[in-house]
Protein backbone atom coordinates (compact mmCIF):
# COMPACT_ATOMS: atom_id res chain seq x y z
CA UNK A 1 0.00 0.00 0.00
CA UNK A 2 1.02 3.52 -0.90
CA UNK A 3 0.45 6.52 2.27
CA UNK A 4 -0.31 10.00 2.17
CA UNK A 5 0.20 12.88 4.48
CA UNK A 6 -2.46 15.34 4.54
CA UNK A 7 -0.15 18.93 4.27
CA UNK A 8 -1.92 21.42 2.34
CA UNK A 9 -3.85 23.15 5.47
CA UNK A 10 -3.31 27.18 5.45
CA UNK A 11 -2.47 26.58 9.39
CA UNK A 12 -4.76 29.68 10.48
CA UNK A 13 -4.91 28.89 13.77
CA UNK A 14 -0.88 28.48 14.22
CA UNK A 15 0.05 32.39 12.99
CA UNK A 16 1.69 34.05 13.71
CA UNK A 17 4.21 30.54 13.14
CA UNK A 18 2.71 29.43 10.25
CA UNK A 19 3.07 33.17 8.20
CA UNK A 20 6.36 32.05 6.60
CA UNK A 21 6.59 28.44 7.67
CA UNK A 22 4.26 25.69 6.54
CA UNK A 23 2.35 23.95 9.44
CA UNK A 24 3.37 20.35 9.07
CA UNK A 25 7.50 21.58 8.78
CA UNK A 26 6.92 23.46 12.65
CA UNK A 27 9.41 21.36 14.56
CA UNK A 28 8.36 19.56 18.03
CA UNK A 29 11.55 18.14 19.26
CA UNK A 30 14.13 19.49 17.37
CA UNK A 31 12.24 17.71 14.27
CA UNK A 32 9.64 18.91 11.64
CA UNK A 33 6.21 17.49 12.03
CA UNK A 34 6.06 16.14 8.83
CA UNK A 35 9.57 14.19 9.41
CA UNK A 36 8.12 12.26 12.10
CA UNK A 37 5.33 10.55 10.07
CA UNK A 38 7.98 10.23 7.72
CA UNK A 39 9.74 8.35 9.31
CA UNK A 40 7.21 6.44 11.07
CA UNK A 41 6.08 5.18 7.67
CA UNK A 42 9.36 4.45 6.13
CA UNK A 43 10.13 2.35 9.12
CA UNK A 44 6.29 0.57 9.27
CA UNK A 45 7.71 -0.39 5.14
CA UNK A 46 5.28 2.04 3.57
CA UNK A 47 7.75 4.03 1.77
CA UNK A 48 5.91 4.92 -1.30
CA UNK A 49 4.08 8.36 0.02
CA UNK A 50 2.41 10.71 -1.75
CA UNK A 51 2.30 14.53 0.05
CA UNK A 52 -0.23 17.34 -0.55
CA UNK A 53 0.27 20.65 -0.03
CA UNK A 54 -0.56 24.11 -1.15
CA UNK A 55 -0.04 27.03 1.73
CA UNK A 56 3.92 27.65 0.73
CA UNK A 57 4.13 24.33 -1.01
CA UNK A 58 7.33 24.64 -2.57
CA UNK A 59 8.96 24.72 1.20
CA UNK A 60 7.34 20.99 1.71
CA UNK A 61 9.03 20.10 -1.73
CA UNK A 62 12.22 21.49 -0.80
CA UNK A 63 12.13 20.15 2.44
CA UNK A 64 11.19 16.62 1.17
CA UNK A 65 13.20 16.58 -2.32
CA UNK A 66 12.59 13.28 -3.96
CA UNK A 67 12.01 10.71 -0.44
CA UNK A 68 15.51 9.31 -1.14
CA UNK A 69 17.22 11.05 2.00
CA UNK A 70 13.93 9.19 4.07
CA UNK A 71 14.34 5.68 2.16
CA UNK A 72 10.80 6.59 0.72
CA UNK A 73 10.24 7.72 -3.08
CA UNK A 74 7.97 11.15 -2.21
CA UNK A 75 5.73 12.66 -4.69
CA UNK A 76 3.44 15.69 -4.24
CA UNK A 77 -0.44 16.71 -5.14
CA UNK A 78 -0.19 20.25 -5.30
CA UNK A 79 -3.60 22.11 -4.65
CA UNK A 80 -3.74 26.04 -6.16
CA UNK A 81 -6.57 26.32 -3.04
CA UNK A 82 -7.11 23.86 -0.78
CA UNK A 83 -9.87 21.38 -1.71
CA UNK A 84 -9.88 20.05 2.52
CA UNK A 85 -9.25 16.44 3.10
CA UNK A 86 -11.33 14.40 1.55
CA UNK A 87 -11.08 16.80 -2.09
CA UNK A 88 -7.32 16.57 -1.59
CA UNK A 89 -7.63 12.55 -1.28
CA UNK A 90 -9.66 12.36 -4.35
CA UNK A 91 -7.01 14.99 -6.40
CA UNK A 92 -4.12 12.43 -5.42
CA UNK A 93 -6.36 9.13 -5.78
CA UNK A 94 -4.36 8.29 -9.37
CA UNK A 95 -1.16 8.56 -7.30
CA UNK A 96 -2.39 6.58 -4.76
CA UNK A 97 -4.11 3.77 -7.53
CA UNK A 98 -1.69 3.79 -10.15
CA UNK A 99 -0.20 0.14 -9.59
CA UNK A 100 -3.87 -1.43 -8.96
CA UNK A 101 -3.73 -1.25 -5.46
CA UNK A 102 -7.72 -0.41 -3.88
CA UNK A 103 -6.44 0.68 -0.42
CA UNK A 104 -4.08 3.26 1.39
CA UNK A 105 -3.11 4.65 4.47
CA UNK A 106 -3.44 8.82 5.07
CA UNK A 107 -2.31 10.99 8.27
CA UNK A 108 -3.08 14.33 8.93
CA UNK A 109 0.10 15.98 8.76
CA UNK A 110 -0.89 18.57 11.93
CA UNK A 111 -0.38 15.38 14.54
CA UNK A 112 2.18 13.78 16.39
CA UNK A 113 2.35 10.57 17.45
CA UNK A 114 3.60 7.36 18.43
CA UNK A 115 1.35 4.82 16.20
CA UNK A 116 3.30 1.91 14.40
CA UNK A 117 1.43 2.19 11.44
CA UNK A 118 2.78 -1.54 10.16
CA UNK A 119 -0.36 -2.40 12.53
CA UNK A 120 -3.06 -0.11 10.52
CA UNK A 121 -5.45 -2.51 9.04
CA UNK A 122 -7.02 -2.90 5.75
CA UNK A 123 -10.77 -2.31 5.65
CA UNK A 124 -13.50 -4.71 5.37
CA UNK A 125 -15.58 -1.83 4.34
CA UNK A 126 -14.06 1.41 2.71
CA UNK A 127 -12.69 2.29 6.02
CA UNK A 128 -10.50 1.72 8.59
CA UNK A 129 -10.29 4.57 11.49
CA UNK A 130 -7.52 5.02 14.15
CA UNK A 131 -9.78 6.21 17.44
CA UNK A 132 -7.59 7.86 20.34
CA UNK A 133 -9.21 8.82 23.73
CA UNK A 134 -10.96 12.61 23.56
CA UNK A 135 -8.04 15.14 24.09
CA UNK A 136 -9.53 18.44 26.54
CA UNK A 137 -9.92 21.00 23.36
CA UNK A 138 -12.38 17.96 22.03
CA UNK A 139 -13.98 15.83 24.82
CA UNK A 140 -17.50 15.58 22.93
CA UNK A 141 -15.64 13.09 20.41
CA UNK A 142 -16.10 11.99 17.24
CA UNK A 143 -17.49 8.51 16.89
CA UNK A 144 -18.48 5.35 18.90
CA UNK A 145 -16.86 2.07 18.59
CA UNK A 146 -19.06 -0.74 19.10
CA UNK A 147 -17.75 -4.04 20.63
CA UNK A 148 -17.60 -5.61 17.28
CA UNK A 149 -15.16 -3.30 15.91
CA UNK A 150 -17.34 -1.02 13.78
CA UNK A 151 -17.09 2.56 14.25
CA UNK A 152 -20.51 4.30 14.49
CA UNK A 153 -21.97 7.79 14.02
CA UNK A 154 -23.87 7.88 17.68
CA UNK A 155 -23.32 6.38 20.76
CA UNK A 156 -21.41 5.42 24.19
CA UNK A 157 -18.36 5.84 24.80
CA UNK A 158 -16.96 8.43 22.10
CA UNK A 159 -13.91 8.13 21.05
CA UNK A 160 -11.32 11.04 18.64
CA UNK A 161 -10.69 10.13 15.18
CA UNK A 162 -6.98 10.90 15.08
CA UNK A 163 -6.59 11.88 11.45
CA UNK A 164 -4.53 7.73 10.77
CA UNK A 165 -6.78 5.38 8.57
CA UNK A 166 -6.89 3.03 5.97
CA UNK A 167 -8.90 4.02 3.24
CA UNK A 168 -10.94 2.42 0.14
CA UNK A 169 -10.75 3.95 -3.14
CA UNK A 170 -14.30 3.01 -3.16
CA UNK A 171 -15.31 5.58 -0.16
CA UNK A 172 -14.58 8.84 -3.12
CA UNK A 173 -16.59 6.83 -5.86
CA UNK A 174 -18.37 9.53 -7.75
CA UNK A 175 -17.21 12.42 -6.43
CA UNK A 176 -15.92 15.52 -8.40
CA UNK A 177 -12.34 15.83 -8.93
CA UNK A 178 -10.75 19.14 -8.08
CA UNK A 179 -13.71 20.52 -5.43
CA UNK A 180 -12.92 21.19 -1.73
CA UNK A 181 -14.90 18.28 -0.05
CA UNK A 182 -14.86 17.15 3.45
CA UNK A 183 -14.20 13.34 4.33
CA UNK A 184 -16.70 13.35 7.70
CA UNK A 185 -19.58 13.23 5.53
CA UNK A 186 -18.45 10.29 3.56
CA UNK A 187 -17.52 8.60 6.47
CA UNK A 188 -20.74 8.91 7.94
CA UNK A 189 -22.11 7.89 5.08
CA UNK A 190 -19.94 4.79 4.86
CA UNK A 191 -20.80 4.57 8.66
CA UNK A 192 -24.72 3.98 7.87
CA UNK A 193 -24.24 1.24 6.06
CA UNK A 194 -21.85 -0.69 8.24
CA UNK A 195 -18.60 0.11 5.91
CA UNK A 196 -16.27 1.07 8.59
CA UNK A 197 -14.32 -0.03 11.01
CA UNK A 198 -12.01 1.46 13.32
CA UNK A 199 -9.63 0.52 16.35
CA UNK A 200 -8.59 2.08 20.13
CA UNK A 201 -5.15 3.35 19.84
CA UNK A 202 -4.44 4.29 23.60
CA UNK A 203 -1.08 5.28 22.60
CA UNK A 204 0.44 8.90 22.49
CA UNK A 205 -1.04 11.29 20.04
CA UNK A 206 -1.11 14.63 19.98
CA UNK A 207 -3.19 17.81 17.76
CA UNK A 208 -1.10 20.72 17.23
CA UNK A 209 -3.75 22.86 16.59
CA UNK A 210 -2.51 25.53 18.74
CA UNK A 211 1.22 26.95 19.10
CA UNK A 212 0.41 26.41 22.69
CA UNK A 213 0.19 22.55 21.85
CA UNK A 214 2.87 22.28 19.52
CA UNK A 215 4.80 24.34 22.43
CA UNK A 216 3.83 21.64 25.08
CA UNK A 217 5.04 18.60 22.61
CA UNK A 218 8.28 20.10 22.10
CA UNK A 219 8.87 20.59 25.38
CA UNK A 220 7.80 17.04 26.41
CA UNK A 221 10.30 15.52 23.36
CA UNK A 222 12.81 17.83 24.24
CA UNK A 223 13.03 17.16 28.33
CA UNK A 224 12.48 12.89 26.97
CA UNK A 225 16.12 13.51 25.25
CA UNK A 226 17.65 14.97 28.01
Amino acid sequence: MKAMILAAGLGTRMRPLTDHTPKPLLQAGGKALLQYHIENLVRAGFTDIVINHAWLGAQIEAFCGDGSRFGARIRFSPEGTPLETAGGIVRALPLLTDQGEECFVVVNGDVWCDYDFSRLSRPQGLAHLVLVDNPPQHRQGDFHLDPLGKVREQGEPRFTFSGISCLHEGLFAGQPRDQALALAPLLRSAMSQGLVQGEHYQGRWFDIGTPERLQALDQLLQDEHR
